[in-house]
């Protein structure tokens, strides 16, 4: 829903609704709408210019239109009493005209989704759109919906808090460097890209916000993305297999998840990308969607095993004879790494999209808020439990 002013191209497309963008309109939101190269294509008789055209609908009003169109098959939803009509083909008569342009005030503050609708039985249609929608803060455009105007604030905010933390990790580490491991240089790896990504994503959604463009900002962010994610994610995975500290080697089984998780990894940034820079108009958008979706629950499930391993491993190791204060120590650790490690999976994957769901349009800024405060504090902990300090109970059975 950063809503940044958008060209777009549909070529003989036929579907009955197209799905543009959604946007949270304040008492001073505007919509400019064009559409130029329009043309057709209709195997019959002349389509009805009435029976194509642009229209905006509320998430309330969605499921009364839905529900009229199951009572009423043949109707067309331009005719519809609860959506709110912008314009139909008809302006773009008589011919040859095929453009159309116009701006719309928007008189009841709402979050509004603009779809096209086409009617028409048999045609498709071609034609370049652009929209541009924004709400006025006095004389200046906010191209941010109204529940998101907060986010390059917000993300600037936590860019700084994690610059913050790298220089607190890495004067940890310069401070008992005879015991900072391998794993503790990815971990500042992690964080610095974690802050970097927060940055580009803070002056992503400023310049939207303010020119309607991203400026390239949206290019460094989807690269800091996927860096930050591949390596949160091989984190977890090296921290669980106790690689560097407690084996200086990954057994096969270990590889073999690296070699799952990184792979759909990129998969899953791919489609992050696919999804971020097109819309809900491109006709492949749902798949990708759930591509995205189906990669990120594997890979979520795939970075437990090795945890799970490793605290069967302990558990065994604490039931022999030999057994010491250490071991017992370490499978307890071990365990709380699988819990937090669990909670953050499930806070950031349900409780986020949950707040997402149920918040108010205006307070949609409260979920990103959420994930960044459950991301912080997750880093937090997992920083604080694999520190490089002496007597790490951790790192003991290295030493020993």
């Amino acid at each position: 829903m950063a809503a940044e002013i958008k060209t777009l191209k549909i070529s003989s497309d036929s579907r009955a609704m197209i799905l543009f963008e959604r946007f949270g309109f304040t008492h001073t939101g505007q919509a400019n709408i064009s559409v130029s190269s329009v043309s057709v294509d209709s195997p019959g008789a002349s389509a009805d210019p009435s029976h194509l055209g642009f229209f905006f609908l509320t998430e309330e009003s969605l499921n009364q239109v839905l529900i009229e169109i199951q009572q009423t098959p043949f109707s067309c939803v331009l005719e519809s009493k609860y959506i709110t009509p912008l314009f139909t083909f008809r302006y773009l008569y008589p011919p040859p005209r095929s453009s159309f342009e116009h701006s719309y005030p928007i008189t009841s503050p709402n979050e509004y989704s603009l779809f096209f609708a086409n009617c028409a039985p048999d045609s498709a249609v071609s034609m370049e759109v652009r929209t541009e929608l924004y709400n006025l803060d006095g004389s200046v455009k906010d191209y941010l919906s109204a529940g998101l105007t907060q986010l390059p604030s917000l993300y600037f905010i936590f860019s700084v808090v994690y610059f913050t933390f790298f220089g607190i990790w890495i004067f940890v580490c310069l401070k008992n460097r005879k015991v900072v491991h391998r794993i503790h240089a990815l971990m500042a790896l992690l964080v610095i890209m974690k802050a970097l990504n927060l940055l580009a994503a803070a002056e992503y959604k400023h310049y939207v916000k303010v020119t309607g463009t991203p400026h390239g900002w949206d290019v460094l962010f989807y690269i800091f993305q996927f860096i930050r994610v591949v390596l949160l994610f091989t984190v977890i995975i090296l921290i669980g297999t106790g690689w560097s500290f407690l084996n200086p080697f990954l057994q096969e089984r270990e590889k073999k998840v690296l070699m799952i998780v990184i792979p759909l990894q990129v998969l899953a940034n791919v489609a992050s990308v696919v999804i971020g820079e097109t819309g809900p108009f491109f006709k492949d958008w749902v798949i990708w969607n759930q591509v995205f979706l189906l990669a990120d629950i594997i890979c979520c499930c795939a970075i437990i095993f090795p945890i799970v391993w490793s605290i069967r491993s302990l558990r065994e190791a604490s039931k022999t004879d030999k057994a010491d204060r250490t071991s017992i120590t370490q499978l307890t650790l071990f365990r709380q790494f699988y819990i937090v490690v669990i909670g953050y999976l499930c806070f950031t994957r349900i409780v986020v999209f949950a707040l997402w769901t149920i918040a108010a349009y205006k307070y949609l800024w409260v979920a990103n808020a959420a994930e960044e405060i459950a991301s912080l504090a997750f880093y937090a902990v997992i920083f604080y439990m694999f520190r490089p300090v002496e007597r790490n109970e951790y790192f003991l059975l290295d030493e020993e």
